[in-house]
């Protein structure tokens, strides 16, 4: 039960602070404006984004169901993968949490808008990464902290068979 709590609390601090600060961004910036944060490295830029990871199938006329069909999925599979967690696979847990929160987050944009609000712009001088947003952070940092979890528990498993 205890693990669920965990679970929930990361889920919905996750999903209160990617709506909120998308809300933020929405009403109090026009589209496209920039605001710098750190000049040549970091600004605060209003965009939207209609398809996946750097505009994956943004012009694909079937890409709105297949995003909200794939996303939904994705939530119920992280929900059955994190079940399956022992209790003392708390990185796991942890991540799985983020993961399932950004996932959802993303997923709220596309019902509601068809589209999702990105605005974090990270450069070096005229190089740009594309535009993110705080879900996005959940799955990315979630995926690298499992990928972690999982050379552990691989590590581990070497030990206990030696």
């Amino acid at each position: 039960m205890r693990r669920w709590t965990i679970f929930g609390s990361i889920a919905i601090v996750g999903l209160i602070v990617d709506q909120i600060t998308k809300l933020y961004i929405d009403r109090s910036m026009q589209m496209f404006q920039s605001i710098p944060v750190i000049d040549g490295l970091f600004n605060i830029t209003y965009v939207r984004n209609r398809g996946a990871a750097f505009s994956f199938l943004s012009h694909a006329s079937w890409r709105l169901p297949f995003f909200i069909a794939i996303s939904a999925i994705a939530a119920v599979v992280i929900v059955i993968a994190f079940n399956r967690l022992r209790n003392d696979q708390q990185l796991a847990q942890v991540s799985l949490a983020m993961i399932f929160s950004g996932a959802v987050g993303n997923l709220i944009d596309r019902v509601r808008l068809g589209e999702v609000i990105d605005f974090l712009d990270v450069y070096w001088k005229a190089h740009h990464w594309p535009a993110f947003n705080a879900a996005d952070s959940l799955i990315c940092v979630g995926v690298a902290l499992l990928a972690l979890d999982m050379l552990r528990e691989e590590q581990q498993q070497k030990r206990v068979k030696n």
